[in-house]
């Protein structure tokens, strides 16, 4: 995703002047935002939540998908649940891309485009911050789970397998740690889906090349896939995913507008009249 740097271009939307950033900061800012995120996320998940109440979460997103006639994920997954070697691939997709490429993105952005990084943070950041209060409010037991046995799953026969237990990927939940540390019903929104919606946003108007922004699109329709098949997420959940994406970038606007006007407020920046005498424009 970040291979053609030659490639990228400036775009309408990124800011003419880039701000003073350094690396170590973004690091730190980051890293103590997914921290502190991880904790609340897994404080209030699958270790306080009643399987009943993950279950029937899950059964209200069933009905809604009948209800449209759309509630095909255990047949799609079914159509490949003979090919061992094919999920145990999309369950390492699953696991491991989701980091890498919006790291990878991240890196990118802050190399190459810093005048725009700052809002493109923000708004995933928020997107982030916006699925935990999703996750405490609608905790759903994934796919995945329906059908396994406590004491995550809910015994349930709806057709759909934990092919991360079959199959196996690079982690797993059944783990005594992973499973006590980890929130097993943080599945709406897909924040999976809200992260590769956003390095498509990020990335595709800064790309020149027709194979590259094919591969920029093609990797959020190959996470769509990759939740639905592993038994992760209903498409629903990507939905949500797709509107908590949004609501960031309304946030990183609305914060945009803020510092803004904070500047002008605190003589930061050159106010309207102070800007007209500089230039003699009355």
């Amino acid at each position: 995703m970040t291979a053609a740097v030659d490639e990228t271009a400036p775009t309408s939307e990124d800011p003419p002047a880039a701000p003073r950033l350094r690396w170590w900061h973004e690091v730190i800012y980051v890293g103590v935002f997914y921290g502190v995120y991880t904790l609340v996320r897994n404080q209030v998940g699958s270790a306080s939540v009643s399987i009943g109440r993950a279950y029937a979460n899950a059964r209200h997103v069933i009905d809604v998908e009948r209800a449209l006639g759309s509630f095909r994920e255990a047949t799609v997954q079914g159509w490949f649940l003979g090919w061992g070697w094919f999920l145990r691939f999309w369950n390492i997709f699953y696991g491991s891309l989701h980091f890498v490429v919006t790291i990878g993105t991240l890196v990118f952005l802050f190399r190459h485009f810093p005048a725009a990084y700052p809002r493109l943070r923000n708004a995933l950041l928020a997107a982030t911050a916006i699925a935990l209060v999703g996750f405490a409010l609608f905790p759903m037991m994934p796919p995945r789970l329906l059908d396994a046995p406590p004491p995550y799953g809910a015994g349930a026969t709806t057709g759909f397998v934990d092919t991360l237990a079959i199959h196996g990927g690079l982690w797993s939940f059944d783990s005594g740690t992973m499973a006590k540390v980890s929130n097993q019903y943080a599945a709406m929104p897909s924040l999976h889906t809200a992260w590769a919606l956003w390095c498509a946003v990020a990335l595709f108007p800064r790309m020149r090349r027709r194979w590259t922004k094919a591969i920029v699109v093609a990797y959020p329709l190959a996470t769509l896939f990759a939740i639905v098949v592993t038994g992760n997420h209903f498409w629903l959940d990507a939905v949500g995913g797709a509107v908590t994406l949004a609501l960031g970038f309304a946030v990183a606007a609305a914060l945009d507008r803020v510092r803004a006007w904070w500047r002008g407020r605190s003589g930061s920046t050159p106010s309207r009249y102070a800007e007209a005498r500089a230039t003699g424009v009355p």
